[in-house]
């Protein structure tokens, strides 16, 4: 067990805790880059950085170190459109083909907005095989989607839209916006709570991006609690041209990985974010608070309200989503909190961030070694954990 390197930033004395389960994470998790940050009733109280940006250790993570945080980017995505539902420019029980006429082919003239948001459009992959380079090409994946014939009788059951959210919420949006989801996100939240996240990455910045490591085999110690993703990669393996398979492996380029410029530059709004801790915590925060500043009262209820529960029919999992959110799963290992207005998004190898209405919190956790889970990874979970600890 190797030991903790330093942890660098700040962390008020009452959540103390939370930098010991930051360090454990580095102890005893083989965690090799991260940040965590923690919001409560509008005040920064935790925002903490250490280990590596890169997987050869020659790299320290800095103050302003950015990750990939993977799924984590679809709440971003989600608070574009539910500030459009503010505004009165989008209508969630609108047909999607009303907004965008081409998505009406195949059988999907009905399908409303709400079931983009939820993931009962049943639209998660494209059968037909696509060039690697689609994955980076905005119009091609609109077309191939619009195009699409749905899996299941939309409505009828839920299913992860793993990588295809973020371009069918985000051609909404566009449509109705006049302009792409990253450049919306920028001006409506970016810039206004000067937030170090963005869904397509400037090139001058791709030098504060942090490598993110492959998506490994769990480690002996990891197999407790990582079946489920074991069993999801088998059933990849055995049916290859399965809906599962092609919602994570169709563009083909999504296997290359997160640490090539062609990823980091283009706008990918379900998977390719790239932030800060601080930043995840900071946008949460200020949603915890329940002002109006950024989403009404009603919008903030849609984040929360259960739209979807229940069998997943990509993740094999038992899942929870508002519109546009994750929800707590019912167990401690799968909670954001204890208390029941929590929404939030993990993303894949262990990045979160979440809302607590109840608590007024607002969290943020990155990182750049991607951990076995499909929902909560152990290292979030420790974290979470202490802060609510520390709120008593």
């Amino acid at each position: 067990m190797s030991g903790a390197p330093e942890i660098q930033g700040s962390c008020d004395a009452r959540f103390e805790g939370v930098r010991e389960a930051f360090a454990e994470n580095f102890r005893s998790r083989r965690e090799v880059g991260a940040a965590v940050a923690v919001v409560v009733e509008g005040r920064p109280v935790v925002d903490l950085w250490a280990g590596h940006a890169d997987m050869a250790g020659t790299r320290p993570w800095q103050r302003d170190t950015l990750a990939n945080v993977y799924s984590t980017t679809k709440a971003m995505t989600a608070l574009c459109a539910q500030r459009l539902v503010d505004e009165g420019r989008l209508d969630l029980d609108a047909t999607v083909a009303s907004i965008w006429p081409e998505f009406a082919a195949a059988g999907k003239a009905r399908i409303p907005v709400r079931w983009l948001l939820s993931h009962r459009a049943a639209i998660p992959a494209v059968r037909e095989p696509l060039a690697g380079e689609a994955l980076y090409d905005w119009d091609a994946m609109a077309e191939a989607l619009a195009a699409e014939e749905p899996w299941w009788e939309p409505g009828a059951r839920h299913g992860y839209h793993a990588i295809t959210f973020g371009w069918l919420v985000g051609e909404v949006v566009r449509r109705l916006a006049g302009e792409s989801l990253g450049s919306f996100f920028r001006k409506t939240f970016a810039a206004p709570l000067d937030l170090d996240f963005h869904i397509g990455l400037p090139e001058r910045e791709h030098v504060r991006a942090a490598e993110m490591s492959g998506l490994a085999a769990p480690a002996p110690e990891e197999l407790a609690g990582a079946e489920e993703v074991v069993a999801l990669v088998r059933l990849m393996l055995t049916e290859p041209q399965g809906m599962t398979a092609r919602a994570f492996n169709n563009p083909p380029s999504l296997a290359a990985g997160p640490n090539g410029a062609a990823w980091r530059s283009a706008e990918i709004p379900a998977a390719n974010g790239h932030g800060t801790a601080r930043s995840l915590a900071r946008i949460y925060g200020a949603l915890a608070r329940d002002d109006g500043s950024l989403l009404s009262h009603e919008g903030l209820a849609r984040c929360h309200h259960e739209e979807s529960a229940g069998p997943d029919a990509v993740l094999q999992v038992s899942t929870r989503f508002s519109t546009g959110f994750m929800l707590s799963q019912g167990q401690p290992d799968t909670s954001f909190g204890p208390n029941r207005r929590a929404f939030g998004h993990p993303g894949a190898g262990g990045s979160v961030g979440f809302a607590d209405l109840d608590a007024e919190v607002g969290f943020g956790y990155v990182m750049n070694r991607m951990g076995p889970r499909i929902l909560l990874d152990p290292r979030a979970v420790a974290l979470i954990g202490s802060v609510y600890e520390a709120l008593g």
